[in-house]
């Protein structure tokens, strides 16, 4: 959930769990997920009179305190006050992102959709917020999420350029001479349609005979080669286009995928992306029987599969039913937030910490447990879509250590046959995967 605090200094921040955020200490960083703000001694400290006065930043504050308590539609009502009393412009992007979390909250996906979609589009909300903040886990789950990340994947007037433009510079990465192709591939096809606009009157004068026409067998297939020119070269053209927005399509699913979370042996929940360098998961989707079967085979090979930092992560389709959960005030229950220290950190901070790798390592057992599995089999089903295979079929798909997908198939893996192609973790081409 995102906080705001009164109106000077105004700094974005991360948020610790509910409890610690109304600590009498200032100028607190945080680090769980969302959007906050900074509050400062000198803002703690204003007189009654200023107190009392109703703005935007006292809104947000009150509604976050509302919240804190269960009190969500009081909230809400307080978030939407602070929209009509002329905030900056971080105070309506704090406004606007804490009145979508108070919505999935509520279960409302559409009123949880518009609103992010306006501070994306007006204030400059950060795509990789929604991804990564567990108050929007619920909303991730949702299908207006979906619509909303292709609609961010796509870019254009409704919701901004933001997250396009982030994709982008990933895929100029990954596929560093695309650009390059495609101004070559114009400025052939440019000298192809300046040489045809000469040839054109030539090619008639050959038609029409005469003593000085020219040959019109040679005119004819000089005009040939520069209209076939044109034509291979803006199929090339389109087929850069196509094959870019295949990548960008699949660099938002990677990044989906990275953010699905899962329980480890000793009942830690993490997010797949805290496994990167540690792990080579292996996601096995498909009905109860043959998963098992295939995890029946694979302890066959445990020890060499384990040296390799192989981690099943079973996906049986149809198998995980809704338990409703009981709310009781904010958030998760003390219980459950313990088990999620790790979630809405800073994840690039985490994968450098030497003991926190110890220490995932450590946890790994072989297999872990899908949490959320509606995200999870919605994200499978979408990448059998992008590779042709219908939905609901058994396969596998095989990440490498950065978190990337390595290969995936049809039906099970065959273990051995991964045993030979899979280095060992401590080998020199592991480290290259990192």
């Amino acid at each position: 959930m995102a906080m705001a605090s009164p109106p000077l200094p105004l700094e974005l921040l991360r948020c610790p769990k509910p409890s610690s955020r109304y600590g009498r200490t200032t100028n607190h960083r945080f680090s769980r997920g969302g959007l906050y703000l900074k509050i400062s001694s000198s803002s703690q400290s204003s007189s009654p009179s200023e107190a009392s006065a109703e703005t935007a930043g006292s809104c947000v504050t009150l509604g976050l305190s509302l919240f804190s308590k269960g009190r969500v539609k009081d909230a809400l009502v307080q978030f939407e006050t602070a929209l009509t009393l002329n905030p900056n412009p971080m105070e309506a992007q704090a406004s606007l992102y804490n009145k979508a979390c108070c919505h999935a909250y509520r279960g409302e996906g559409k009123k949880a959709a518009d609103c992010l979609r306006t501070a994306l589009r007006d204030y400059n909300l950060k795509f990789s917020t929604i991804l990564n903040d567990p108050d929007l886990a619920s909303f991730r789950a949702m299908p207006e999420f979906r619509e909303l990340q292709q609609e961010a994947r796509v870019g254009g007037e409704d919701i901004g350029y933001g997250f396009r433009r982030d994709l982008k510079l990933i895929s100029e990465v990954q596929a560093p001479f695309r650009g390059v192709r495609r101004f070559f591939y114009v400025a052939l096809a440019a000298a192809a349609g300046i040489s045809m606009f000469f040839t054109v009157p030539r090619l008639i004068r050959a038609i029409n005979g005469g003593d000085s026409a020219p040959v019109l067998w040679e005119t004819a297939s000089n005009a040939a080669i520069n209209v076939g020119g044109i034509v291979i070269l803006a199929g090339l053209f389109f087929w850069e286009n196509k094959k870019e927005e295949e990548q960008l399509s699949q660099i938002a699913r990677d990044e989906t995928l990275s953010r699905l979370p899962l329980r480890l042996s000793t009942n830690r929940i993490v997010e797949l992306v805290q496994l990167r360098d540690t792990a080579r998961p292996v996601i096995l989707a498909g009905d109860k029987e043959t998963v098992s079967r295939a995890i029946q085979k694979a302890e066959g090979f445990r020890t060499e599969l384990v040296k390799r930092g192989v981690l099943l992560i079973p996906v049986i389709w149809g198998a995980y039913k809704m338990v409703p959960v009981e709310k009781k005030g904010f958030g998760l229950p003390l219980k459950a937030a313990i088990s999620l220290p790790s979630i809405g950190e800073d994840f690039e901070k985490r994968a450098q910490s030497i003991s926190a790798k110890s220490r995932l390592k450590a946890e790994m057992r072989f297999k872990a447990e899908i949490i959320s599995p509606d995200e999870w089999e919605r994200w499978i089903i979408d990448q059998q879509k992008s590779e042709g295979v219908n939905p609901g079929e058994a396969v596998y798909i095989i990440l490498r250590l950065d978190g990337r997908i390595r290969r995936s198939g049809k039906g099970m893996p065959n273990w051995q046959q991964i045993v030979k192609e899979l280095p060992p973790l401590e080998a020199f081409l592991s480290k290259l995967e990192r």
